[in-house]
């Protein structure tokens, strides 16, 4: 006999929780049902990238990711104080190291003044070097609305409101989702765990998310690909070296924001990522293969599209991911006084990146509905930063 719900999730990321808590407080009185294959939350995306709330300074005017950032930035903000999740609203620095970026930079700036980017404003050299010592650069932004957050302890949080709110509402862990079946109360969910009855599902999977959305029967332009992202974290001798966050001027043409340092909530500081196409969509080392993710991923015309149009960028990431003495250099572009002892390699995380048959990077989040079921098929970065903005465009949907 199956336990009926009123809302499903299937993923319990930030994205997936964000969207379950703000679904209680619209509905508190309705039962939610959240669908994890693993044993804690936040495993893969969530649990495995920089920690960051980003400002939403680089994001194209108008776009979902600019619109749902900034809102969703002061909403985490806010629930972060009153619920006293970790956080730390430290700044950041984006960096000019060349004359080359300085068109980049300002290119940054205009679009984080059209965002309405709170506080932003250009540094020279000298004010570089009093924010960040070991910083060198020609002229950068200083972001003060940037900052950094423990995403998991979020997550956690936001299953503890949910509960706080209706205790029939439950997270189900190592439960797997298996398939889904109309009926005539809506729908019919098989899970690894058993059978379950709702009336609505909301897929936030992920790196599966077009697999489930397949699976739904939503016929997809798209195909999500995995890019490993690979971090170094500084011995305690050298954290002394960085203060906040620091960010280079990225690359205009590559949908990823360079190799960066950040100050972790524990203290710590991690440098990177690097981005490099990965052969297994949930594999955090350098040498992880799977024959489907593989498969399916060099089948699709996109993926080699894209491939055509990165091969230089491509090739110079897989050399750094491969060697630490390139990843160093990378590093001391803006950083000229690193050493190789001040960093030692630790984990990996693994970004979902949708990509069209053209080839193209789908650059915004994407968010569609199949039999009033919802799939939140596309949530790059500054998905995270604004999680509980893009639970509010799921809520409006669902009204």
């Amino acid at each position: 006999m199956s336990i009926n719900y009123d809302f499903t999730i299937v993923g319990a990321g930030v994205v997936g929780l964000a969207t379950a808590y703000k679904l209680q407080l619209k509905f508190p009185e309705k039962s939610i049902l959240i669908l994890e294959k693993e044993s804690d939350v936040g495993m893969h995306q969530t649990g495995r990238n920089s920690g960051v709330i980003h400002s939403g300074i680089y994001y194209k005017p108008g776009s979902y990711k600019a619109k749902n950032c900034k809102d969703g930035r002061t909403q985490l903000v806010q629930y972060c104080k009153k619920f006293n999740v970790p956080h730390d609203i430290c700044g950041k620095l984006i960096v000019a190291t060349k004359n080359e970026e300085l068109s980049g930079l300002e290119t940054i700036f205009e679009t984080g003044k059209i965002n309405g980017t709170e506080g932003i404003r250009y540094v020279n050299s000298e004010e570089i070097e009093a924010i960040e010592p070991f910083i060198k650069g020609i002229k950068a932004i200083h972001v003060p609305t940037a900052g950094i957050v423990d995403y998991v302890a979020l997550c956690k949080s936001f299953i503890t409101e949910i509960q706080n709110i209706n205790t029939n509402s439950t997270c189900l862990f190592d439960t797997s989702y298996k398939g889904i079946q109309k009926n005539q109360n809506g729908f019919g969910l098989f899970t690894s765990q058993g059978e379950y009855q709702t009336k609505k599902v909301i897929y936030c999977a992920g790196l599966q998310s077009d697999r489930l959305a397949e699976q739904d029967d939503l016929k997809l332009d798209m195909k999500i690909v995995g890019f490993r992202g690979d971090y170094y974290e500084f011995t305690p001798e050298a954290e002394h070296k960085i203060n906040h966050l620091v960010y280079p001027v990225p690359d205009p043409n590559f949908p990823f924001l360079g190799v960066h340092f950040t100050r972790m909530i524990d203290g710590s500081i991690e440098c990177g990522p690097n981005a490099v196409f990965t052969f297994k969509r949930e594999g955090y080392k350098r040498t992880s293969f799977s024959w489907k993710d593989s498969y399916e991923a060099l089948k699709f015309i996109g993926t080699w599209r894209l491939f055509g149009k990165h091969w230089r960028k491509g090739i110079d990431e897989y050399r750094r991911a491969f060697s630490k003495v390139l990843f160093v250099k990378e590093l001391r572009k803006m950083m000229p006084e690193i050493e190789m002892n001040d960093v030692v390699a630790t984990r990996s995380g693994v970004r979902a990146q949708a990509i069209d048959a053209r080839g193209n990077m789908i650059n915004d989040f994407k968010i569609v509905e199949k039999d009033s079921n919802i799939h939140i098929l596309n949530a790059p970065s500054p998905a995270a930063t604004s999680c509980l903005a893009i639970a509010d465009e799921v809520v409006k949907m669902i009204d």
